[in-house]
């Protein structure tokens, strides 16, 4: 919070002095994945004398109904909130109930109804269909391995990977290490002029390991250039008509046993060529026939870490065979789904004018989305997002009451509580309620959008897309100063929650938000790691900012807030300087939802919205591919980028600028 006297600009982006209250001004924190207050030391606590019921009166009625909430919609009950599911449908009820328990009338027309801003309101729901993924389903319908005639039992010593091709391979073996093909420092597993045209690739899991087993280019898991796809395509793109893959012995990190042919899904697109994993055992005595020094995988792997060996051809009379029927089918699913919405109306000159208040409601189910309960184990996500669900009815709870108890001659702003679906798969709900709004972006004078509110930590909260309305941070500043909060406030959106999608169309958007934390996104995310007075001190806040915005006399106008350099991570040497985003139905290539100022993607012409499809002609199918290319370059490289940009297939040259992080 800034103190008295303090400029707007102070509270966009401080220098961590303290004011007179004694309040710490926090730093701007541009990105949410940055933004990680620390957790206060526990005080002891006598369990046997506590009395819960004194705890939940002393915090109040607010934080204890929030409380409550959270526990319930964080209920194995509710399976994860996952789409499809029928605890989502569950999830709807309930908001539904409370929406209707709050005296809110419905937000939308009714399936019949045409959804324009003048039809009339009759139902809470507003169902829509989001792309579910195209999938593949994969089946072997047969599949044989020999080394040297001695067959291998499916299943035991070798299974076909998910991203095998059909067909058959019979030839002589060549040892690749670990398939990379430009790593640190100059490393290399093949030569210049490497062909394994006719022969069969066997290839380590992981990249080069230190004695004790970890990795020598990290110090937590392995690097990008791990990754089984890049490395499986380096092998087949040198022509080697079947891989055989192997975890390297002694390997402290990773996994180790024979994949699942779901797993081997995840290993990239269809190699093209048979590809299986065998067991260290079946490839130790593999290498100690086939080479002529007798050599066990013990030894080719230690000399594969030091970069003693690259690509090693072994006895041409030592035949394998690999085989494989591999069946794809292609599907595409569309996946139901439904916003909610109540409306308290206003009253007098403003009852025309909206406020929206909103949060999304669906979470990632049993580990990942569009998942049975045997796949995983469930994610509740109680921070993620219950606790901005169970804000949202707490809210509407409040101003229900409040408009209730106001005058007859006081003007107020009608308000709009929407809970969004499918944020969790690509901000699908809040896009869907943007280009089919029951209100006139023109009329509203802003969302405001609780995104994980739930785990306050030494008062500290972060307020992103103050910037986008004018004149909101000098609306902000007397109420961060009342609330007792150290906040961090950002002029830019964050770019990854649901108020992204209310900028497009040019209403003013803030994303309300209490950090990341080591429970985020995982079965950890359980409802008793909440904090609910600080839950509480957090509506409040939003409690004053909604009546303040629902009272006013002139509605906030619409900025679009200046796009600034970021923050640069220091990934590696150069920056490219792209902010990557979701986008509908993208099933490869990196979405831009930004450019940050003077980087190497904004003197090239790159554009938000733009998708990065290649680098000098290699694939992009995410982040890590990106961050593969960007750690092999050095400052003033020049490279040649594809950009799909709507109809239009652009090639842009980018010269590459040194990354601020590592200076």
């Amino acid at each position: 919070a800034a103190g008295p006297g303090c400029s707007t600009q102070v509270i966009a982006a401080s220098t961590g002095d303290t004011n007179e209250h004694g309040r710490a001004v926090i730093a701007e924190s541009a990105s949410p994945m940055r933004f990680r207050p620390r957790e206060p030391a526990a005080r002891a606590i006598d369990v046997e004398s506590l009395n819960l019921r004194t705890v939940f009166e002393a915090i109040g009625e607010d934080a204890t109904l929030w409380y409550q909430h959270v526990q319930t919609l964080a209920n194995p009950y509710f399976e994860g909130r996952a789409d499809g599911s029928a605890g989502m449908q569950r999830a709807r009820d309930y908001i539904e109930f409370h929406f209707r328990l709050c005296g809110l009338q419905p937000a939308f027309p009714t399936a019949d109804d045409s959804s324009s801003a003048s039809a009339g309101r009759a139902d809470y729901r507003q169902p829509f269909e989001f792309h579910g993924g195209r999938r593949v389903a994969v089946t072997i319908e047969e599949a044989h391995a020999t080394i040297d005639d001695q067959p291998l039992v499916e299943g035991e010593d070798f299974v076909v990977l998910g991203n095998s091709g059909s067909g058959e391979a019979v030839g002589p073996v060549s040892f690749v290490g670990y398939g990379i093909s430009r790593g640190r420092s100059g490393y290399s597993s093949f030569d210049g002029n490497t062909s394994l045209i006719g022969r069969i690739a066997l290839l380590l899991r992981y990249e080069p390991l230190d004695e004790e087993g970890h990795s020598r280019w990290t110090d937590d898991g392995f690097t990008p250039q791990a990754a089984l796809a890049r490395k499986m395509n380096a092998v087949a793109e040198r022509g080697a008509a079947g891989i055989i893959l192997v975890s390297p012995p002694g390997a402290r990190e990773g996994r180790t046993g024979l994949e699942s042919l779901e797993a081997g899904r995840g290993f990239g697109r269809s190699t093209g060529v048979p590809t299986i994993q065998v067991t260290p055992e079946v490839a130790d005595r593999l290498l100690r026939e086939a080479d002529a020094e007798g050599r066990d995988l013990m030894t080719f792997r230690q000399q594969a870490d030091r970069g003693e060996v690259t690509t090693v051809d072994l006895d041409d009379g030592y035949q394998v065979s690999v085989g494989a029927t591999v069946e794809r089918q292609r599907s595409s699913k569309m996946v139901p789904a439904a916003n909610l919405g109540g409306v308290l109306p206003g009253r007098g000159a403003l009852a025309d004018e909206w406020l929206v208040i909103g949060a999304h409601y669906d979470h990632n189910g049993y580990g990942w989305f569009g998942t049975t309960p045997e796949a995983g184990p469930l994610m509740p996500g109680a921070d993620d997002n219950a606790s901005g669900t169970a804000g949202l009815l707490v809210l509407a709870k409040m101003l229900s009451e409040t408009y209730a108890d106001a005058r007859d001659d006081e003007h107020l702003r009608s308000v709009l509580f929407l809970a969004f679906d499918a944020e969790e798969r690509g901000l699908h709900g809040s896009r869907h309620y943007c280009e089919h709004p029951t209100i006139p972006p023109e009329q509203m004078t802003g969302l405001l959008n609780m995104d994980m509110i739930g785990r306050l930590r030494s008062d500290q909260l972060s307020i992103f897309g103050a910037g986008t309305g004018a004149g909101m941070p000098e609306i902000l500043e007397p109420h961060i100063e009342r609330s007792g909060l150290r906040v961090s406030v950002s002029l830019a959106g964050s770019g990854q929650a649901d108020d992204a999608n209310f900028r497009r169309i040019g209403v003013p958007a803030m994303h309300f938000f209490t950090g990341v934390h080591p429970e985020y996104t995982s079965p950890a995310d359980q409802a008793w790691t909440v904090n609910p007075i600080g839950a509480a001190k957090v509506l409040g806040l939003l409690y004053d900012i909604s009546l303040d915005l629902a009272t006013r006399a002139e509605k906030v106008a619409y900025v679009d807030p200046q796009p600034n350099r970021g923050r640069d991570r220091g990934y590696a040497k150069v920056r490219l300087g792209i902010r990557p985003g979701m986008a509908d139905d993208l099933e490869t290539g990196i979405f831009i939802e930004g450019v940050s100022l003077e980087t190497s993607a904004h003197d090239a012409g790159i554009k938000a919205g733009d998708v990065l499809l290649a680098w000098d002609g290699d694939p992009l199918h995410g982040m890590r591919d990106l961050f593969t290319h960007l750690q092999e370059h050095e400052p003033g490289d020049l490279v040649i980028l594809t950009i799909q940009r709507g109809e239009e297939r652009l090639e842009l040259e980018v010269t590459l600028k040194a990354s601020e992080g590592r200076r």
